[in-house]
């Protein structure tokens, strides 16, 4: 008989998908890395698993611990399911601009939610990164996840999606594209990709109001970068550890508008009901189509699941609001 001994022994794994009535006008071969397919319905599960087995492994977390993490929702998600299969619990700290369905869907597989202020800088001491690592310090028996500096997420793309993509595409893959948050993603498979072939050329999707685009074509942190954006999972006012600039070609930005739009229109022209980020990853590959040519295949990656979205991208009076929509 055919079946997984628990829910974590099918992550990994996910199909590639082509593009079809979004991508028309570009010359090349668009596939979508869909990362849906994961049991917590984004790329996170994978590098949420590995953290924790890492962490297990170094003896940070031990039996009955309590696992503790900043999240926009989707890594919390992945940490709640591999803490209900090994019995820990679990305390995620958020950003009160992550959708209400990521915080109702963290409480419903067991979670506790904090939610704090987004419009604060990281170091003050009510922005979610603060209120993580000060709780790691007054609960016992705890372990802070930490996903943006934690080697573990990259490894995690290097392990599996990386070679995943490699070996689906045969190794005809010209292009990796991708959304940029924590770093995980984009470090991991670009540098398992470009160990495979120099060649291959690795593109950030950032959004305005974060700081990686102009990092990493100027070397300089600008602060006056930094404000709020409406985007959820990807861009940063710091600089995680797990971005590694040398191994990214190039970043492109796209706004807060165009990702809502291109949302909605995965799930209509597409049949791809999909998350914030990955209508921002598609703008995104049809800003850089002079960079493709026609025998390319490029490869973008859908991070997570539009059941996150329904109060906010998916709602036309919300759509509306934003000015996003007529």
């Amino acid at each position: 008989m055919e079946y997984a001994k628990n829910i974590l022994e099918t992550i990994g794994n996910t199909p590639l998908v082509k593009m079809n009535a979004l991508t028309d006008e570009l010359p090349c071969l668009v596939l979508a890395k869909y990362e849906t397919f994961n049991p917590g319905n984004s790329v996170k599960d994978r590098m949420a698993l590995k953290m924790i087995e890492d962490a297990e492994a170094q003896g940070h977390l031990k039996a009955g611990g309590t696992i503790i993490e900043g999240t926009s929702g989707n890594t919390g998600m992945g940490l709640a399911l591999a803490a209900i299969v090994k019995g820990y619990k679990c305390i995620f700290v958020m950003a009160d601009k992550q959708s209400k369905e990521k915080i109702d869907i963290l409480k419903a597989v067991g979670a506790e939610v904090v939610v704090c202020p987004t419009n604060v800088a990281p170091e003050d001491p009510q922005s979610y990164y603060s209120v993580s690592k000060r709780l790691s310090t007054e609960i016992p028996n705890s372990w802070y996840v930490n996903q943006y500096d934690n080697p573990s997420n990259t490894k995690a793309h290097y392990e599996s999606t990386g070679p995943e993509i490699w070996k689906q595409t045969e190794g005809k893959i010209t292009h990796f594209v991708v959304g940029v948050g924590t770093g995980g993603t984009i470090s991991g498979v670009g540098k398992y990709l470009k160990e495979q072939n120099p060649n291959v050329k690795v593109w950030g999707v950032d959004t305005y109001g974060s700081v990686f685009k102009k990092y990493h074509e100027t070397g300089i942190f600008d602060e006056n970068e930094i404000y709020p954006y409406v985007t959820e999972g990807i861009g940063e006012d710091i600089l995680p550890a797990n971005v590694d600039f040398s191994i990214i070609d190039g970043f492109t930005k796209v706004t807060d508008k165009d990702a809502a739009v291109y949302t909605q229109r995965l799930a209509k022209e597409e049949g791809m009901f999909l998350g914030n980020s990955a209508g921002a990853a598609i703008k995104g590959v049809l800003q850089l189509k002079e960079h493709f040519k026609e025998d390319d295949v490029v490869v973008v990656l859908f991070h997570d699941h539009g059941s996150r979205y329904v109060g906010k991208m998916f709602n036309n009076e919300w759509m509306r609001e934003k000015g996003y929509i007529q």
